[in-house]
């Protein structure tokens, strides 16, 4: 179609002054864009330098910068947790049979925060297990001492209700050595066993058995349970009050212990 168009008289001229227009208007922009002022005018003020030591407000800060800010913000726990106290324990079940309410109590333990909200608490606790009367009558003695001692490893759930008060709750698993020593004895080995020489682990087959049978000498695995209230008194010093439930069993053997603890947490 080009070839017959290409054929009038016309058209190649038109074509020509087109290319040539174009031509033109190029070389006039590029003229143009030259002749463009390369100065600021003169009423124009110059920009006010900054000083060098000033920073930009859009300067960002550099990433070891950034990171030295996250490191220095104070977490809100510590890390590390240290307890010591007494108090007294209540009795129960067959415990209670033979040993009197009231016996003073020594605590102390240590905990490693992982959030402030939960970690795990080891704990060591002493017991004293005064004999009742009673029990000192079915033995036959004029006194005794008796003791427990406690090893628990327990989660630790705290509930933090302000910056100065914090409830806690622990729960776990427990060992227990139960001792005690009766001071003389006039019960005679291989004589039919009652309740508290079956409690103090003497029998053997309903006889008291000859031999130690006026120490006792138990070992009890069992679980505990406790939850307490924590006291900020300075930054890093809280005084606390804690309850426990105690329960330890072996072949039949109980000794189950409700302390009370009042102490300090650093």
């Amino acid at each position: 179609m080009i070839r017959k168009f290409a054929g009038f008289p016309g058209f190649r001229a038109g074509l020509a002054a087109v290319v040539v227009a174009a031509v033109l208007a190029g070389v006039q922009g590029a003229h143009a864009q030259d002749a463009q002022p390369q100065t600021q005018p003169q009423n124009q003020q110059p920009q006010t330098q900054q000083p060098e030591n000033q920073q930009s407000p859009s300067q960002e800060a550099s990433p070891e910068e950034s990171t030295s800010r996250r490191k220095a913000k104070p977490r809100p726990y510590d890390k590390w947790d240290f307890n010591i106290g007494g108090g007294a324990s209540l009795t129960t079940g067959a415990t209670k049979d033979y040993v009197r309410g009231g016996g003073g109590v020594g605590a102390a333990g240590v905990a490693r925060n992982y959030s402030q909200f939960f970690g795990f608490r080891a704990d060591f606790q002493w017991d004293n297990l005064p004999l009742r009367d009673s029990a000192l009558q079915l033995a036959q003695a004029p006194g005794a001492t008796s003791q427990v001692y406690s090893l628990m490893l327990d989660p630790i759930i705290s509930l933090p209700f302000s910056k100065e008060w914090t409830g806690y709750f622990v729960i776990g698993p427990s060992y227990y050595h139960r001792s005690g020593k009766l001071d003389s004895s006039l019960a005679q080995p291989g004589s039919a066993c009652n309740g508290f020489w079956t409690w103090w682990g003497a029998c053997y087959a309903s006889s008291i058995q000859a031999g130690h049978f006026l120490s006792s000498s138990q070992n009890e695995f069992g679980e505990n349970f406790g939850a307490g209230l924590a006291h900020k008194i300075t930054p890093k010093i809280e005084i606390y009050s804690e309850f426990r439930i105690l329960h330890g069993s072996h072949k039949g053997l109980n000794t189950d212990l409700r302390p009370i603890t009042i102490g300090v947490r650093w």
